[in-house]
């Protein structure tokens, strides 16, 4: 057996009595995004929302960049990239050799997606306190699509959807934080601070991009219940080690 082929074993021991592993190292949001995207890329139909644009790719954990980086070492404003669960569409990955997502010079589809189980939406950075998870990753995006020079309307499929449990979304949990008022009330906040360093950027990118940009929640539920019985299961697993209820059919 390689020690490939003996990780895979370890990995998929977990939720099992004598397994080293905690249960949610495989059965969390994270795998559960993975397995997601991979069924979508191979199946999903046009109607879908997680419909791949032909030759479109996806990746987990890619690192987006952002507008506010350190300027200088110690910068009291700055963030770090951004770590995005999962992204579809027209881009390559790792040009610095560290992971990041560069957009296609021909790419006319760019998806950032979140995933959750049992968690919400962080409410900001270290330097910016009022900075949340949603604002930062269209930011995230305009970033992308301007160190691209792609126009946000020359994109045929702009998005940033968030994945979560149906009880959530139907608690509203991450309500406020989707709604375009609130990321550009949070995004012209942060760019107040740099007193108007960033107000170009802010106007000629970010705008146009929050207006382009499809955003909206999809519950885990719906997705499963397209995927299959295999892929219900496993999310019933995640439910299960993530303390969840019990998912509605």
């Amino acid at each position: 057996m390689t020690i490939e082929g003996r990780v895979a074993e370890i990995l998929l021991s977990a939720g099992s009595e004598k397994s080293p592993l905690r249960p949610t190292e495989l059965y969390n949001e994270g795998w559960m995004l993975r397995l997601i995207l991979d069924w979508s890329e191979r199946h999903a139909k046009s109607s879908h929302p997680l419909h791949f644009f032909p030759n479109a790719r996806w990746c987990s954990e890619g690192l987006l960049a952002s507008q506010f980086l350190p300027r200088f070492r110690g910068d009291p404003l700055a963030e770090a990239w951004t770590h995005a669960d999962g992204v579809i569409g027209h881009f390559s990955v790792g040009d610095t050799g560290r992971g990041d997502i560069s957009l296609a010079g021909d790419a006319t589809q760019f998806v950032v997606v979140e995933a959750k189980l049992n968690s919400p939406l962080s409410t900001g950075t270290k330097n910016a306190q009022g900075f949340d998870q949603a604002a930062r990753n269209v930011s995230c995006i305009t970033e992308v699509l301007m160190r691209a020079n792609r126009r946000p309307e020359s994109l045929t499929k702009i998005g940033f959807l968030l994945l979560a449990p149906q009880s959530q979304l139907e608690a509203g949990v991450f309500r406020d934080f989707l709604s375009q008022e609130s990321m550009r009330g949070k995004v012209k906040e942060r760019v107040r601070l740099y007193q108007g360093g960033k107000d170009a950027w802010y106007t000629d990118w970010f705008e146009p991009t929050l207006s382009a940009v499809d955003i909206r929640p999809i519950s885990w539920e719906s997705l499963v219940e397209d995927a299959g019985p295999a892929y219900r299961a496993f999310y019933e697993r995640c439910s299960t080690f993530n303390r969840l209820p019990a998912p509605t059919r």
